[in-house]
């Protein structure tokens, strides 16, 4: 592109009526894969997210930049944790936007809402763990947690291997209860909230978590050999969901070994001296590329530490750039120049 086009060029600025429908699930789900291939390729840059706490105001901001040599992508998404927003303001309790740029120049090509982008990103990471490390042929997901997340986790797995039973746990009935009301008019599964934990857990081909619990509340007893988990909940130092022992018996695999020793499930055992580094099987990146063996036997018991990475967040907002831009959603607006 010459000087003086980009010197013209208009920012697309695009909110989450603009976003949802962009893409399907399975494009999602692709999208995902590709940002792990490129991660276990090593063919990106990208350092921890940062937090900043603001104990004033109950929450914290995270900021989460990247770059991906292929595709070419580049992105940072900017999210908002506020643990009272929806209660006094009506605001979700966490949000965030998101920066695609153009990797030569630097210039922003999109500014979009980064919710539903979001849960699909995060949903289709727990999907594609599932992909590679679940057994063939599974059919029973069990969900602790029924907020956001979940939601995207249905969406990913169902996509993936076609379901026959759901159970989904929260510590809230009334999420729970939500939950199952509006994916039933999405799907035609068996979906039934469930009283106790144990319940979503046990008898389970993969298990979903994403609580913001800083102890455990799976327990080993109520894991099968052979159970695949999606542990995403785990997202800052002090969280943990699932006990000690699981890590102990399962082959576990992280999406950033960096990230997930400060912030993972294995942050809390690692400091603990719980489990030993030498434990991680690897990273997921690393078995889609061929370079870590994944599931071995339908004995194995496995288990992914989900962090979120912003890798996810550059391939999959290129995705929806492209696609916005080819339906002609969204308005522009000159930005830089």
């Amino acid at each position: 592109m010459s000087k003086t086009s980009w010197s013209s060029r208009k920012t697309l600025i695009l909110g989450r009526s603009d976003i949802e429908g962009l893409l399907t699930v399975a494009e999602y789900n692709n999208a995902v894969e590709r940002a792990f291939r490129a991660h276990g390729l090593h063919k990106y840059k990208m350092d921890p997210k940062m937090h900043i706490v603001i104990p004033k105001y109950h929450g914290e901001w995270e900021a989460m930049p990247s770059y991906c040599e292929e595709p070419e992508t580049s992105a940072c998404k900017w999210v908002a944790i506020r643990e009272e927003n929806r209660e006094k303001f009506g605001l979700p309790n966490v949000f965030s936007t998101l920066v695609y740029t153009d990797p030569r120049t630097g210039f922003p090509l999109a500014i979009c809402d980064g919710t539903y982008h979001t849960l699909m990103r995060t949903g289709a990471a727990g999907g594609v763990s599932a992909k590679y490390l679940a057994r063939k042929g599974s059919e029973n997901l069990g969900l602790v947690g029924g907020g956001f997340v979940a939601t995207g986790l249905l969406a990913s797995i169902q996509d993936l291997f076609g379901l026959r039973k759901v159970r989904v746990w929260s510590r809230s009935p009334d999420t729970s209860k939500r939950f199952v009301r509006e994916n039933s008019r999405r799907y035609d599964l068996d979906i039934r909230a469930v009283a106790e934990a144990k319940e979503a857990t046990k008898g389970m081909d993969i298990i979903g978590t994403s609580t913001p619990a800083t102890s455990p509340v799976v327990r080993n007893a109520w894991v099968d050999e052979g159970t695949h988990i999606a542990a995403m909940g785990a997202d800052m130092t002090g969280k943990q969901e699932l006990e000690v022992t699981i890590l102990k018996r399962a082959k576990v695999y992280v999406d950033d070994l960096t990230q997930c020793i400060r912030d993972g499930e294995i942050n809390v055992p690692l400091a603990q001296k719980q489990i030993k580094l030498g434990d991680i099987a690897g990273t997921l990146g690393e078995v889609i590329v061929g370079k870590k063996s994944g599931r071995t036997s339908d004995r194995d018991l496995t288990v992914f530490d989900s962090t979120g990475i912003a890798l996810q967040d550059s391939v999959v907002v290129l995705e929806e750039y492209k696609r916005a831009v080819k339906k002609g959603v969204g308005i522009e607006k000159r930005m830089v120049v």
